[in-house]
């Protein structure tokens, strides 16, 4: 099936990123866990696993301190703004989302995901290593779009707002608030429940800009709203994030303090969602 998504530079395949192997142009990192990548990962590929780095205070000193050290992290593993940057983990998943997520909000004008991750190079049949290639620092000039992020205090100003969603990328048991990973179980008031996993075909790939534009507008997720997506900790939320900008809206927030921030926090409001919602 033809997926041609509206923004479908942010992603590439085992096919066309076998062609760019070993070019000095293109920095590629390998998002999952240290004994994945050690196990075998693509040949070139760095290690960066971020996923146990997550922000739970969205106020400007803590937000300011954890971008930073992001964008440090990100000049140690090679990446910078001449070079094209390759993310991936075992298919199309949070964490390669979330890494691109942190490049677009770098303003990294060339940024993608390998669509399918380790599954769909394997499955082409190209060959995996166990050698390490050493990082080699680069310098990486940033140009913040403060835009696609979204603090606690951007989500409580957007409440009650006709021309906002709140999309909640949680399982459905976080979202009514059976599961509780926070000091208060729930969701955001008037959030809307697409879990990040619906985003997905079989295969581990995002699904067809078709079925996705279908899925989101029959939930009432649609292009000519802003969205601001959360989850626990700013995965999940980067998830769906990327397949909105896959199938072309414009205005989309990542909430990276998430519930984490906003269920801890006894002065905002929460809902409490019924199964049959």
């Amino acid at each position: 099936m033809e997926k041609q998504y509206t923004r479908e530079t942010l992603l590439v395949s085992a096919e066309a990123l076998k062609d760019k192997l070993g070019s000095d142009n293109v920095c590629l990192i390998d998002v999952r866990p240290a004994e994945d990548f050690a196990q075998g990962h693509i040949p070139g590929a760095v290690h960066f696993d971020l996923f146990g780095l997550s922000l739970i205070d969205t106020t400007e000193a803590p937000l300011k301190a954890f971008m930073h050290m992001i964008h440090h992290v990100l000049e140690l593993r090679g990446v910078s703004e001449n070079k094209e940057v390759v993310v991936y983990e075992n298919n199309s998943g949070m964490r390669a989302a979330r890494a691109l997520w942190f490049l677009d909000y770098f303003g990294h004008p060339n940024a993608r995901l390998l669509d399918g991750g380790m599954q769909a190079w394997k499955a082409a049949g190209f060959a995996t290593t166990t050698e390490v290639t050493s990082p080699k620092g680069a310098g990486f000039k940033i140009s913040e779009h403060r835009e696609v992020l979204a603090t606690a205090d951007d989500v409580l100003q957007s409440l009650n707002k006709k021309d906002v969603s709140i999309l909640d990328t949680r399982s459905r048991a976080e979202y009514v608030g059976t599961q509780i990973r926070a000091a208060r179980g729930g969701a955001i008031p008037g959030a809307i429940h697409i879990e990040w996993t619906d985003n997905l075909d079989a295969s581990g790939k995002f699904k067809p800009d078709a079925e996705l534009k279908a899925m989101y507008s029959r939930a009432g997720i649609t292009a000519d709203k802003e969205v601001i997506s959360y989850c626990q900790g700013g995965y999940r939320a980067a998830h769906s994030y990327v397949a909105l900008r896959l199938i072309g809206f414009p205005k989309i927030r990542n909430y990276i303090g998430s519930w984490k921030e906003w269920g801890d926090r006894a002065d905002l409001p929460i809902d409490q969602p019924s199964e049959q919602k």
